[in-house]
């Protein structure tokens, strides 16, 4: 009997004048829908230094400071995934955006927060569905 557990997700919501960085994902759960940047929370890491090497490894931007944010909870059940996913709010991360990682993620473009793109990556559609404003 296979048993499936809840996974980490962690969410780097990098803000700047006034948008925030989404990037339009690739061949994972969640193609074509728009997601900030972010992954998996490994052993022995803290949300914050997750967050922080995502956005390196994903974006080449250097975050500053990392602020702990909410969370979701979500089951993606066609794929019999379940995560919940730690948002982090980073307001003074550096660099310019450029896609490292072509095989996961097309292009990266800043958006407003009262005009996400369609379709959201489902953990982003729940924060934002709570009414949380970065």
């Amino acid at each position: 009997m296979t048993v499936l557990l809840p996974r980490v997700g962690v969410g780097a919501l990098v803000v700047r004048d006034a948008r925030i960085l989404l990037g339009r994902r690739l061949g994972a759960h969640g193609a074509d829908s728009w997601a900030p940047p972010g992954g998996h929370l490994e052993f022995g890491e803290s949300i914050e230094q997750c967050a922080a090497r995502e956005l390196r490894e994903e974006a080449g931007l250097v975050a500053n400071t990392v602020a702990l944010g909410p969370y979701v909870n979500t089951v993606f059940s066609a794929e019999s995934l379940h995560y919940v996913t730690l948002f982090t709010i980073m307001r003074d991360a550096e660099g310019t955006p450029q896609v490292l990682e072509p095989h996961k993620c097309a292009e990266w473009r800043w958006f407003a927060w009262s005009e996400l793109p369609e379709p959201l990556f489902q953990p982003l559609a729940t924060l934002r569905a709570t009414g949380f404003v970065p």
